[in-house]
Formats: C-alpha cells, sequence, structure tokens
C-alpha cells in the first residue's frame, strides 16, 4: 500500500490539447495520465487551423503532441503555441524523436520529451511541467506587483515635492479668508471672505488626501465620511468613461468613525474601478454611505465584528455580475478575471476592513451587477480644534512684539497683516539674516514666528543664531504636516520650539501665538 506521504500531489483538472493523428496512441497517452489519477479536459487534434481555433476556444493547461504528421508537424504546433502564448507548457510525446532532434526540440521551446516506446515518465513529466508553469506564472505576477509598488513610490516622491508648494499656494487664501470675514459691515466681503476660506481648506484636505494615500500612511485617525468620499470621487475623476454615470450618495455629511483615511480610500478605489471594468458598455456605479445597526446573527463565525452601530459604504455597479465559479475563488490569492491582474486587490480590501474591526458583503446577479457593502465600527467623534479655539476669548495681543521669519513675499505679508490687526508689534524678514540684523538694531522680539522651509539661511542656523543672541522666548516653527518631529530644526539646545502645521487659519494662529506667549511668561 502507498503511503500518502509519497503520493503525487494532485492537480487540479486540467485541460489539455493533443496533436496526434493516430487515435490509438492518443488514447495510450491519456491512460498514462489516468493512472497516475490526473484529472483531465482533452482536444485532439491534427492539422494547423483546428490547432489554432482550439488555442483560443478551449484555452490549454498543457501541449503534447507527436512530432510528425501528415500535412502537420510538431515543430509548427510548438512555433504556433509560442506565438500565442510562452507560458503554456509543451511536451513532445513520439516515436521518431531522436537525441539531436529532442535537443534541437528544447532549444525551440519545448518542455519536455516522451518517447511512445517508454511511456512511464509521462505522466510525472506533465505534473512537473505544470508546477514550473504555475511557479513562472507567479514570478511574472511578482514582478508586475514589485512595478506597480515602484510607480507608488514614485509617485509618493512627487506628491512629496508637489505638496509643498501647493501648501504655500493655500496659505494665503486661509489667512485672506479669514481677514475678509472680520468685514461684517459689508455683508459681501463676509461671504467672499467665507469662500476663500472654505475653498483654502477644500484644498489643503485633497492635497493631504492625496500625500496620505500615495505615501500609505498606517496610523488610526478620525474618518469623516464626507471627507472620505470626496477623496474618493477626486481620485476618480478621469478614470470613469463617458458611457459610465457616478451617482454618489452620502446621507449625513458629519458622520465620523475612528478608522484609516488612506486604506479606505485605497479599498473604495479598488472596488470602483473593479466596477468601472466590469461595465465596457457603460452603466451606473453607485457610491452610496449610510447608517447601519447590525445584530449578532448578521456576522459569521470567522469575524471579530460585534453588534452595535457601523457606518455602511456601498459600490454598486450594473454590469455584468458574476458566475457561481468567480464568486467562490473571489477571495482566492492572485485569482483574476482581468489581463494583466494580480487577483490581490479583492483581498487586501477584506484585510482593510477586517483590521477595522468590520464587515465585508458581496451580492451579484449574472448579467445585472455586483454590490460590495464595507461595514465599519462608528466611534464617538473627536472635537474639533476649531470649537477649542472658538470657545478662547483671550485671542487680542498686548502690542507684544513679534518677529515673524518668512521667505515667501505673499506669506508674510497676511501673516504680518494678521497678527497687526489682532494687537500685536511685528517685524517681518524675508530671511534669517535680515531678522538676525533686525535684532542687532532693535533688540530681542517677546516671540518668534519662524517657517520651517528657508533655504537662504535654514531656519537651524537661525534658531542656533537666536541662542547665540540671548534669545530663550518661544519659537513657533510653521511645519509641513508630513516633516518628522524629531528633525534637527527641534533639537537645537536652550530654544522651546512649538509646532504649527501649515497651512494654518487665522484663529488657530492666533491661539498658539497665545499659548508661545503664555509659556514664555511662565519659564
Amino acid at each position: 500500500m502507498l503511503d500518502k506521504a509519497n503520493q503525487p500531489r494532485s492537480l487540479p483538472r486540467i485541460r489539455v490539447l493533443q496533436v496526434e493523428d493516430s487515435p490509438l496512441d492518443a488514447e495510450l497517452v491519456l491512460t498514462e495520465l489516468q493512472a497516475d489519477g490526473i484529472d483531465y479536459d482533452v482536444r485532439l487534434v491534427d492539422d494547423e487551423p483546428a490547432f489554432v481555433q482550439t488555442l483560443e476556444q478551449f484555452r490549454p493547461h498543457i501541449v503534447l503532441s507527436d512530432l510528425s504528421m501528415p500535412g502537420f508537424s510538431g515543430q509548427r504546433a510548438l512555433q504556433l503555441l509560442r506565438e500565442h502564448s510562452m507560458d503554456i507548457p509543451f511536451i513532445y510525446v513520439s516515436a521518431t524523436l531522436g537525441e539531436e532532434a529532442a535537443i534541437a526540440a528544447l532549444r525551440e521551446g519545448a518542455t519536455d520529451y516522451i518517447l511512445k516506446q517508454n511511456p512511464a515518465r509521462l505522466a510525472s513529466a506533465v505534473r512537473r511541467a505544470m508546477r514550473e508553469s504555475e511557479e513562472q506564472r507567479a514570478r511574472a505576477r511578482a514582478e508586475a506587483e514589485l512595478i506597480r509598488i515602484q510607480r507608488f513610490e514614485s509617485l509618493a516622491m512627487l506628491a512629496g515635492g508637489l505638496s509643498h508648494d501647493l501648501r504655500n499656494l493655500l496659505q494665503p487664501l486661509l489667512l485672506a479668508g479669514d481677514s475678509l470675514q472680520d468685514y461684517q459691515h459689508d455683508p459681501r466681503l463676509a461671504r467672499l471672505g467665507e469662500l476663500v476660506r472654505d475653498c483654502g481648506r477644500r484644498g489643503l484636505e485633497m492635497v493631504q488626501s492625496m500625500l496620505s494615500f500615495a505615501r500609505g500612511a498606517h496610523r488610526a485617525e478620525q474618518v469623516k465620511v464626507q471627507a472620505l468620499i470626496d477623496a474618493l470621487s477626486l481620485l476618480l475623476q478621469g478614470s470613469v468613461p463617458r458611457g459610465i454615470t457616478l451617482d454618489i450618495e452620502v446621507s449625513d455629511p458629519q458622520l465620523t468613525f475612528e478608522g484609516n483615511h488612506t486604506e479606505l480610500q485605497q479599498c473604495l478605489l479598488n472596488l470602483c474601478l473593479n466596477a468601472i471594468q466590469a461595465m465596457p458598455s457603460g452603466g451606473i456605479l453607485r457610491v452610496v454611505t449610510s447608517k447601519s445597526l447590525l445584530d449578532a446573527e448578521f456576522f459569521l463565525e470567522h469575524e471579530d465584528a460585534q453588534p452595535g452601530e457601523y457606518v455602511r459604504l456601498s459600490v454598486t455597479d450594473s454590469g455584468q455580475g458574476m458566475t457561481d465559479e468567480v464568486r467562490k475563488r473571489l477571495f482566492e490569492p492572485f485569482f483574476t478575471t482581468k489581463e494583466g491582474g494580480t487577483g490581490l486587490g479583492l483581498l487586501s480590501c477584506r484585510r482593510i476592513v477586517y483590521s477595522h474591526g468590520g464587515a465585508m458583503r458581496m451580492d451579484t446577479i449574472l448579467g445585472e451587477g455586483t454590490c460590495f457593502d464595507l461595514y465599519i465600527p462608528l466611534a464617538r467623534p473627536a472635537i474639533e480644534a476649531s470649537t477649542l479655539v472658538d470657545g478662547d476669548t483671550s485671542l487680542h495681543g498686548n502690542a507684544e512684539h513679534v518677529l515673524l521669519v518668512v521667505e515667501e513675499a505673499g506669506q508674510l505679508t497676511l501673516l504680518s497683516d494678521t497678527l497687526d490687526a489682532w494687537g500685536y508689534e511685528v517685524h517681518g524678514s524675508q530671511s534669517g539674516t535680515a531678522a538676525l540684523q533686525w535684532i542687532e538694531a532693535c533688540g530681542l522680539p517677546d516671540l518668534v514666528v519662524m517657517d520651517a522651509d528657508m533655504s537662504l539661511f535654514t531656519s537651524e542656523r537661525t534658531l542656533a543664531a537666536l541662542t547665540q543672541y540671548g534669545y530663550h522666548h518661544g519659537v513657533l516653527v510653521l511645519c509641513r504636516a508630513d516633516d518628522p518631529p524629531n528633525s534637527e530644526l527641534f533639537q537645537v539646545p536652550g530654544s522651546r520650539v512649538r509646532r504649527l502645521n501649515k497651512p494654518v487659519g487665522t484663529k488657530a494662529l492666533l491661539h498658539a501665538v497665545r499659548e508661545a506667549l503664555r509659556g514664555s511668561k511662565k519659564d
């Protein structure tokens, strides 16, 4: 009795294309496969037109071919196969294959050769060829995935370079919008200010969203449903064909939950792109968000999610739908119905949902469409910083001297005007050297506000020079949100540096200035 450990590993059912003009020889070949327990479907051809047609329609996993036949040959079959695909194994099964011909066949791209007089090696050769073919396809998928990752890395570098310039463009919009809103006696200016400020904030959210997506952030945060869907809509721009209608519905724009904005955005984008490809002739792509109350009976045994309130993110298409066979294999690694696909998108999407403590459901009807529902548990919304700022009634200055160091002239003017309007004595400098010259002439200020991005005389050198001049009060540094918190700028001995992410709104700036001045007085 054969030990199970020594039994050959079972193969899934394979499609065999036989090129043979002798039905008896063809039957003998198949008997070897049957004896070894190989499950197969077979098509038998003996001429070129039938061979080409069967390649296209039958889509074989392996070709077993005789060397010579009337009007057709194994060499021609191999040539046609390699023009069609380089991945499908090709094994000669012939009675007339000499040593030189066998070597030549292998050089031409054949996988192996078997003599009809000694067919005992056929089954093992088929198994080895199928195994090597699968390994080759796996390597190709891995290489394609590596190329995709490298493209994302390039996108991250590009996004990082552009984000700085975009933030500098958005900074004036935020400050100018707040300043215009102060003109309450003129409703038109107040409304214009609100519009300008909101546009600036929305632009900042888009920049942060795209930068976060490109870099693949992995932090927990408060995710606002409206911001998540807006960012998705932005990423889909240019990807939705004219024949497809994009229908977005957000039931509660203020709905907020704890999660990872980047990963959920990636998940929704993947589902939407899959839906678009499922509608080659056009259709409707719907993205709907709503709140759902789920009980214990809703969840499957392997899911860790708990009953309670969830936000439901639904992506629905009116496309081709899926067969039962495709549906059963949907979450298998590397299984894909798309040419050039990796088969990892849905698997990654389900992992993301599970990592949020959520659940994922899919419903499909062949010929009518598919719907994916993502359920993410709701969390208590965090209190926004702007609310805390609004409650502070001591934002006005008392003629404290503020030294403002910003290279970009437009930002410097707006920041200076804002602080001046709120009761501060402001001096603006466009470089660290100009700021130090002002200190030599006028003395030390009560507070220094400087941009972290200065090229002529860096912020690190400026800060170090300030300490040498005897300045030990607070320093507010306007940083990019993705600047590392442990950079050299925050390691200067004797400095009291506070970070303020830009672009910054008026009230956030005033609040930070008051806090920095209070800290200096306590010291």
